[in-house]
């Protein structure tokens, strides 16, 4: 998948392009099936809540074949090509929940702030790209961005470690309201949360500011982060878990774009 030159152009100026409907049914349901059981396990990449609820999966591409395949599947993978002009890796890969009623707060941050400072990332040259597992709601803890707020480099950050089971180099309230008011239209807000059915992709520029409030609805929602780097790039610095910052540069090689399909089907067929 190529990114079209107005996609770019809003990518460059918003800090985030948007794909609704991106994955099919057939194939979110395959991935949506492996998440729950991911999010079951007792595996040391699972992380929970302080009430004891799902939070973040890590690394489900190194241990789980759907995942894989959507780690190097070319509707993520080549857009990022195009943008960086070379190969990419991933740096990290997560499944984040929002439980109903115990999904809890991600505080304002940037996530490049976190690649510097922790894992040694020279430049943004990294991106997230969200896959919606669920439908995101304007009410079940949607992602929010503050448009534009890409082009103030990285800010100043304080490093959170009580708020949340998450440790988070976070941005204080004057920063964030400042933002807020330089990205407001006239007569509007400076915040977005994009919401859609499952299977929509959402990337976003590694500096753009974004949030996401607690889930407090009986409507759970699950998202996939698959942050991929210029291989150029790649970090220097290895004081995380190697499950949370990889440490394999190897360039992706892309997939065959129905795979997950086939993936799915026979899945499917096993399950029967």
């Amino acid at each position: 998948m190529k990114l079209t030159a107005e996609q770019i152009k809003t990518f460059d100026e918003q800090g985030y392009v948007f794909f609704p409907n991106c994955f099919a049914d057939e194939e979110v349901a395959v991935l949506r099936s492996e998440a729950d059981k991911i999010f079951r396990s007792n595996r040391q990449e699972v992380w929970r809540e302080k009430t004891g609820a799902p939070r973040t999966a890590f690394a489900a591409h190194t241990y789980n074949e759907a995942f894989r395949l959507m780690a190097h599947h070319p509707r993520l993978v080549e857009p990022l090509q195009q943008l960086f002009g070379e190969g990419v890796y991933v740096h990290q890969f997560k499944i984040n929940a929002k439980a109903a009623f115990e999904g809890d707060v991600w505080q304002w941050h940037q996530d490049y702030g976190t690649w510097a400072r922790d894992d040694g990332m020279p430049e943004p040259r990294a991106m997230n790209i969200s896959i919606f597992l669920d439908e995101v709601l304007p009410i079940n803890g949607p992602l929010m961005l503050i448009p534009k707020s890409h082009k103030y480099g990285t800010l100043a950050a304080g490093h959170d470690t009580s708020t949340t089971s998450y440790p988070l180099w976070t941005l204080d309230p004057e920063t964030v309201t400042r933002l807020c008011a330089q990205a407001a239209p006239p007569g509007g807000v400076g915040i977005v949360a994009p919401t859609g059915k499952p299977g929509s992709v959402l990337m976003f520029h590694g500096n753009l500011v974004h949030a996401s409030p607690p889930n407090i609805t009986p409507y759970p929602r699950k998202i996939v982060y698959l942050t991929l780097c210029a291989v150029s790039n790649h970090i220097t610095k290895f004081t995380r878990p190697e499950w949370i910052a990889h440490r394999d540069f190897t360039p992706i090689v892309p997939v065959e774009d129905d795979a997950l399909i086939a993936h799915a089907r026979a899945h499917r067929v096993a399950a029967e």
